[in-house]
């Protein structure tokens, strides 16, 4: 009887503090929302995406400011044109809507598309080359799904070829290869991070507090993997796989995660008509992505050569790059680009301390040594010289 008592003063006074604070924001919300009325609120509306259809030009919109808004008038060029709102005009906080303006447009032409409330604030945005909005048909699904396999699959397969070479060098030079390989994966860690922050900075409102929207994205795909990946490798014997197996598996999961942001830059900047810009992107990761496989390698090479599974692992980590073009081609939005680079970064960063530990259990207790810190500082050139080309 005593126990039951116990645990029900021990819920209550875990209850109680939250009743407390409902109750004050209920308050604060409700009869005291006076106090929360010190200005007027500025409006704040996104321009999220423009797409450009036959004899007509699409606007994606959100309210992102703390009150109601009216979108109004439509102007292009700073012409005032005609404008349909779907579902209306009207916007509650972080509504969206559609916005249709009739207009004759030319390829390739630069335009500014405006939008003004009813308070007279107006937002715009620029668009440097018009481009028909990319359909999901089947001619593009095909065309994203080969350029993926260009950038993704063949440039990590190709890396993987060196694996027999890994496989036969001294202990401390297969330390310097997995050192090498944390270097590869810090500077993609890096990239994704870089990336995220260009993307929430250009097209995210502030209201979205995109700085913090990527670390917490990024914290929480660092602890879900980490947790995922000491299972794993944990339980490697249970599952009746290979530690390295289990280590290049997380590998090529982190490697996947970031292919699917490199696929979603081509599949955005071909789908904007940036079509110079995509070629570079085509060109640069086919190159970049090369020194993924070597990354998948290192760890396989302690273990039993499986052809099979290295071949598997070359697919988890390329694959994602076709998938990464279909969204970014057909449905591409800054705040999901935000969201899977961070997931990206996080896996990344994720891995490089399973590679860490590996080379620790390898006999390397002294990770400050020649053949890790020049492994390290190796990787991360390496993948600079290869990313300047994008």
């Amino acid at each position: 009887m005593e126990i039951k008592t116990s645990r029900g003063k021990v819920v209550a006074s875990g209850i109680i503090p939250f009743i407390f604070l409902i109750l004050m924001m209920a308050y604060i919300l409700g009869p005291g929302s006076d106090l929360l009325n010190l200005g007027t609120p500025i409006p704040e509306l996104a321009i999220e995406k423009v797409n450009f259809v036959k004899s007509e030009i699409h606007v994606t919109v959100r309210n992102t400011g703390p009150v109601s808004i009216q979108v109004s008038m439509a102007d292009v060029n700073d012409r005032i044109q005609p404008a349909a709102i779907e579902p209306d005009g009207f916007l509650e906080r972080y509504e969206t809507a559609l916005v249709r303006i009739p207009f004759e447009w030319n390829e390739a032409e630069p335009y500014t598309v405006g939008l003004t409330t009813s308070d007279g604030v107006r937002f715009e945005k620029q668009i440097d080359a018009a481009a028909t909005a990319l359909q999901p048909n089947l001619e593009f699904v095909v065309f994203f799904a080969i350029i993926g396999t260009y950038v993704g699959i063949i440039p990590v397969m190709i890396g993987l070829l060196w694996l027999p070479f890994i496989k036969k060098i001294s202990k401390n030079k297969y330390h310097f290869f997995l050192s090498l390989t944390a270097g590869l994966l810090l500077f993609l860690g890096i990239d994704s991070v870089k990336e995220a922050f260009d993307v929430s900075s250009e097209n995210l409102s502030t209201s979205f507090n995109g700085e913090l929207l990527i670390t917490t994205t990024l914290v929480l795909s660092f602890l879900g993997l980490y947790y995922a990946s000491e299972k794993l490798t944990g339980k490697a014997d249970s599952l009746k796989i290979s530690k390295p197996v289990a280590i290049g598996l997380m590998i090529a999961i982190g490697i996947g995660l970031h292919n699917f942001g490199e696929g979603l830059a081509i599949g955005a900047s071909i789908g904007l008509g940036s079509i110079a810009f995509s070629t570079f992107l085509i060109i640069g990761f086919a190159l970049h992505n090369t020194t993924e496989g070597l990354a998948i390698a290192a760890p396989m090479s302690r273990g039993k050569l499986m052809v099979g599974k290295l071949i598997l692992l070359g697919i988890i980590a390329g694959t994602p790059a076709i998938f990464g073009g279909w969204v970014g081609g057909f449905a591409y939005s800054p705040f999901s680009g935000v969201i899977f680079l961070s997931i990206g970064a996080g896996a990344i960063f994720q891995v490089i301390i399973v590679i860490l530990n590996w080379i620790r259990e390898e006999g390397e207790k002294n990770l400050s040594s020649a053949s890790v810190v020049s492994g390290f500082a190796i990787g991360m050139l390496i993948m600079y010289v290869t990313s300047i080309l994008i």
